[in-house]
């Protein structure tokens, strides 16, 4: 899936074209919060002339289309439509930089015949993933045919407790979406062979498998009885792996570029 000449158009109405590229869609220092709403005159009547919202916009539409490696970055940006800064407009204006570097990118399609009835899930979670609200922020990308079909990036509306229930949620909220995609697949007449689920963390599969009563978990009992209920009957088997394979750090942090790389190179999107 090819957008190139889309980004190109956009890059000239925002008069990004000749800026300098960069290779992560953001960096590591930006660091936003509601404290960084206008505090100047100077500075409110700077950002009243700056096309805050229609430049989230139209890069919203890239990532819902064909770049998934956007869902962080446009998840932070799009945050603070309402009282958006000069902090948060550079921010901006790093992601249409980032563009300007990967606009030959394309996510690639391709058949496989070797695995052509898995559905395979990666998900992570960010414990405190907004400053402000202390709220979760989940991330999660399913492959079917090893070709990248979904995925998904953001804040919950539910404040979590500990990391052991953040772990737990974003699994939970990962599973849904595998037997959905299972069912969706069979009804075209789709036969899958096994919907898999991969996740970094050892300490959320033990609880998503193991009956034991917990009382710190005792107000997520829901999720917790359909979960297990899922890995029971057979329907998502939920598997390890490691960190530093897991490609859905891009989907819930600023990564540094070698990491960032590798994630991108797992979700097939690559230069043309």
């Amino acid at each position: 899936m090819d957008q190139r000449s889309y980004v190109a158009k956009v890059l000239k109405t925002f008069n990004m074209n000749q800026s300098k590229a960069v290779l992560t869609p953001m960096a590591q220092h930006f660091k936003f919060s509601h404290q960084h709403s206008p505090q100047t005159k100077e500075e409110a009547t700077y950002m009243k002339k700056v096309p805050y919202a229609n430049a989230v916009g139209s890069i919203m539409y890239l990532m819902i289309c064909p770049r998934p490696n956007l869902a962080y970055a446009m998840s932070l940006v799009s945050r603070y439509m309402g009282k958006s800064r000069k902090v948060h407009w550079e921010a901006l204006k790093w992601i249409f930089r980032y563009r300007k570097g990967m606009c030959k990118a394309e996510l690639l399609y391709a058949k496989h015949e070797s695995s052509m009835d898995d559905v395979v899930g990666f998900v992570d979670s960010n414990y405190v993933g907004c400053l402000d609200t202390k709220r979760l922020l989940i991330g999660y990308m399913f492959k079917f045919c090893c070709n990248t079909v979904s995925w998904k990036g953001n804040l919950q509306h539910v404040v979590s407790l500990s990391i052991n229930e953040a772990e737990f949620i974003a699994l939970a909220e990962a599973i849904k979406e595998a037997v959905w995609m299972k069912g969706m697949a069979m009804s075209v007449h789709t036969k899958v062979k096994d919907a898999k689920v991969y996740y970094d963390s050892q300490s959320g599969i033990h609880l998503a498998k193991n009956q034991t009563y917990h009382e710190r978990t005792k107000h997520i009992d829901v999720k917790l009885h359909f979960v297990r209920e899922v890995i029971a009957n057979g329907e998502v088997v939920v598997a390890k792996i490691h960190t530093e394979d897991n490609p859905m750090g891009t989907l819930i942090k600023a990564l540094p570029r070698p990491k960032f790389k590798h994630c991108v190179q797992i979700m097939k999107v690559e230069r043309a």
